[in-house]
């Protein structure tokens, strides 16, 4: 397989028409060769690909993240990324390459503050952000939009035509946006946000979430100032040589950060770490909250410190097309190349020989439980979905190639709905495994414990 990580060229270095290069990569990857799955092409065992991505968690919550994943087909899919890049990288693909989210999926989408203290709703996960095949994003989203679906209660035949929502939309601004000057790419903002009710729903929520409600929720007076809670096991207060360690890994994030934002940062008093247990991808992974004062008591800054490993996706693309660097900034890069504006915040460090990407935790962020929708909501909803994944490709990759591959769209989203209903019948299946697996392993443990008369 070729792949196009630059506009295709000529012999004599002059540069093709690159709409039509996307439109002859048609003869190598067909579009209907993207709706194609088969189980069969696994050499591989789901659960031995979620425990291989297990390692270097912290071992007592994964417990957590297989309670979490059992919940229903859907939980299970936000925790397999896994196991969906392994069977992505099984089947034939463009090689048209863009950034990706990696872990695409709708609860990965929310509201968060800009730097004009405006809100914005875009994409907020890249744990699994890497450069690949456009469509490695599009079909995990489509499928996700299928099992969101399923979960809420909407027939199949809604979610089916929220998921065709989500590629038409996909491929309509696709093609606007190939036809536009590079900075106006650059620039573009999604503008159905201000009528979608969906989306309208989580700004609100952001509005609310303020740095003094996050204060309340996460710390709690003490004789001396506030300190983080201890509720456990999502929430637990750091302290010693652990806490040291954290603080210290500041100085090397300073340096990641612009000149004019190390500035603000040295305005900041650490007063506290936490350690936090977030999301059902993440659960295990160390996250670490830093409590920090500014101009006063009532100045707050909360600083997340979140691991970051290897992107699920790294052993099936290749490597002299990553660039390397640490984890932590992998991570930022991605986010930075995807959003439309990122977290100012945004940086990386590394301790204990480990990557972290540092963010703030809480920026009037939220998120839509898309599980809480109806047929028409998760249409609308998926219809911005598709608007905001195509901007995040065409800012990162090139709108000409894939606009020129997708062509009108029908060809294209016929075989994404045919992949994305297959995947999520697998997913169902995975899932049921998981949950037999789980079952017998209790069922064991509990033998042998009355066995033992304990």
């Amino acid at each position: 397989m070729q792949w196009f990580y630059t506009v295709g060229m000529k012999s004599d270095g002059a540069v093709n028409d690159s709409k039509t290069v996307g439109k002859v990569r048609r003869k190598t990857v067909s579009r209907s060769d993207l709706g194609k799955w088969q189980s069969s092409l696994r050499t591989r065992d789901p659960q031995q690909l979620l425990q291989a991505a297990s390692a270097d968690r912290v071992p007592a919550l994964l417990p957590l993240k297989r309670k979490l994943m059992s919940a229903s087909p859907f939980t299970f899919f936000r925790g397999a990324a896994a196991v969906m890049a392994y069977d992505l990288s099984l089947l034939r693909h463009t090689g048209i390459v863009n950034q990706l989210c990696g872990d695409a999926h709708v609860q990965n989408l929310g509201a968060y503050e800009g730097i004009d203290y405006k809100l914005i709703f875009d994409i907020n996960d890249f744990d699994e952000t890497i450069r690949g095949p456009f469509e490695w994003d599009v079909k995990r989203m489509a499928t996700s939009i299928l099992l969101a679906g399923q979960q809420a209660g909407v027939g199949r035949g809604s979610c089916q035509a929220a998921a065709a929502e989500f590629l038409t939309a996909y491929s309509t601004l696709m093609r606007s946006l190939s036809t536009l000057p590079v900075l106006t790419v650059a620039r573009f903002a999604v503008r159905r946000l201000a009528t979608a009710a969906p989306i309208a729903e989580v700004l609100d929520q952001a509005e609310r979430a303020s740095p003094a409600r996050l204060l309340k929720k996460l710390t709690e007076p003490t004789k001396t100032g506030r300190v983080f809670r201890s509720t456990p096991p999502t929430l637990r207060r750091v302290r010693g040589e652990e806490k040291a360690a954290v603080l210290a890994s500041l100085h090397r994030y300073r340096a990641s950060l612009l000149p004019e934002r190390q500035h603000f940062l040295d305005q900041f008093e650490p007063i506290d770490v936490g350690f936090k247990v977030v999301g059902t991808g993440s659960v295990g992974l160390r996250d670490y909250c830093v409590y920090m004062q500014g101009n006063g008591a009532k100045d707050s800054l909360f600083l997340q410190i979140k691991q970051e490993v290897r992107s699920v996706y790294a052993n099936y693309l290749p490597q002299e097309n990553q660039k390397k660097v640490e984890e932590g900034q992998r991570v930022a890069d991605g986010q930075r190349a995807m959003q439309l504006q990122s977290d100012p915040m945004l940086g990386w460090t590394r301790f204990d020989k480990r990557d972290y990407l540092v963010r703030q935790l809480n920026d009037h962020k939220a998120s839509l439980d898309v599980t809480t929708l109806n047929a028409a909501g998760l249409a609308e909803y998926s219809r911005v979905c598709g608007e905001i994944f195509a901007r995040g490709h065409a800012r990162s990759g090139n709108a000409h190639l894939i606009a020129g591959y997708i062509g009108g769209g029908r060809i294209f989203q016929r075989a994404i709905l045919q992949f994305a209903a297959s995947y999520a019948e697998q997913t169902v299946q995975d899932w049921k495994a998981m949950v037999r697996s789980t079952t017998k392993h209790k069922s064991s443990g509990a033998a042998k414990r009355k066995s033992s008369g304990k």
